[in-house]
């Protein structure tokens, strides 16, 4: 029983160091040049730096890598690969991690309408303003990141409540600067 309970409190830990290591590989390729032409070309792999999220009231900055893929999610956040890039027309959305991983999303049921997103991509950078309240739904409730044609909108997901699965909170947010052209 104690070695449970020592695994038990071991594994947040262990993700948490583990994420910080992964951060800092992930933010020195956000930077490479070679990175900006992949991400123009739209042609990066699951695993690959894409953006960095700061949310600034919860002092969350984060490197967000494409896909949510259990490998891909252990860099503690990552884009529904079907969904649109960082800044462009659309629904753009987000996974993160809530309890391990860094849990960047630890505390977005915080966030409050007003509060602002701003996403720095390779190419540029853009800010969200959250639209409302977040959400709770299903976990299998895919219409939250659908996309959304003619608008601009962030969707970030995660875990609820924290420590479970059951559910997903959901925060929406619109565009309102610095939308990005890929010349």
């Amino acid at each position: 029983m104690v070695l449970t309970a020592v695994g038990l409190l071991a594994y947040p830990l262990f993700t948490n160091l583990y994420q910080d290591r992964l951060q800092g590989r992930l933010a020195r390729q956000l930077a490479s040049g070679e990175l900006a032409d992949r991400y123009k070309a739209d042609n990066l792999q699951v695993g690959d730096a894409l953006t960095k999220i700061s949310m600034e009231k919860l002092g969350v900055e984060t490197t967000v890598v494409e896909g949510t893929t259990d490998s891909a999610l252990r860099a503690g956040a990552g884009h529904y690969p079907q969904t649109p890039l960082p800044c462009e027309d659309g629904n753009v959305s987000i996974a993160g991690h809530r309890t391990t991983y860094g849990k960047p999303f630890a505390d977005i049921d915080r966030l409050q309408a007003g509060d602002r997103i701003t996403l720095q991509t390779p190419v540029g950078s853009c800010t969200y303003q959250v639209a409302g309240a977040p959400l709770i739904t299903h976990p299998q409730d895919w219409g939250v990141v659908a996309n959304t044609p003619g608008q601009k909108t962030l969707t970030l997901t995660t875990c609820h409540p924290k420590g479970s699965a059951r559910q997903r909170l959901v925060v929406k947010a619109t565009l309102v600067e610095g939308p990005l052209t890929k010349a």
